[in-house]
């Protein structure tokens, strides 16, 4: 896999960020957002991305859309407003958790499928692992943050998946990878 090679320029890490934060307020406030048009066409480009929404350093909500089917700047509006109020583990935002949360921005690379698992770099690849009717993704920056090495990292996946560890290595189990852009 070569390496992904999507960069934003601050101006538009700064409108993403914006726009996460405008589309919770929006929603917390009961009105319906306006997304504003993005400062670059890079935004409109077409990736999957995921917001992760953190209080006090613990994972508040994290939803995405690995697909890069629609317009970046859309997905990351829509990923704001699903991680803030439906992610499934989570009752919905507060208005005071709202004002002390810290925002992180995954943008995809293309999901490929990981032609030997022995290649997957800690901290470099996500991994979206799929088997029978379940699938399970985490983010490259996961297994630097919970400290795993390679094959935890794989049994980590197929555990999000609801699967049993180790299930990367048995036929039947497809493995993919991927690079995202984190901020």
């Amino acid at each position: 896999m070569d390496a992904f090679h999507f960069t934003l320029h601050q101006d538009e890490k700064a409108y993403l960020k914006q726009l996460v934060r405008s589309r919770i307020e929006d929603r917390l406030a009961g009105r319906a957002g306006v997304t504003p048009e993005p400062p670059t066409d890079r935004l409109r480009e077409q990736f999957g991305a995921f917001v992760t929404l953190t209080l006090h350093g613990r994972l508040r909500g994290c939803i995405g859309h690995i697909v890069g089917d629609r317009p970046l700047y859309q997905t990351v509006g829509d990923m704001a407003e699903a991680a803030a109020f439906e992610d499934p583990r989570f009752p919905p935002l507060t208005e005071r958790e709202f004002q002390q949360l810290s925002i992180e921005i995954s943008i995809l690379s293309p999901l490929t499928a990981c032609p030997d698992p022995a290649l997957v770099t800690v901290g470099r690849h996500g991994l979206f692992v799929h088997r029978g009717g379940h699938s399970g993704l985490l983010l490259p920056q996961v297994p630097v943050e919970w400290h795993w090495n390679r094959e935890q990292f794989l049994d980590q996946t197929c555990i999000k998946a609801g699967l049993e560890p180790g299930c990367w290595r048995l036929p039947g189990t497809t493995l993919f990878w991927f690079e995202a852009e984190v901020f």
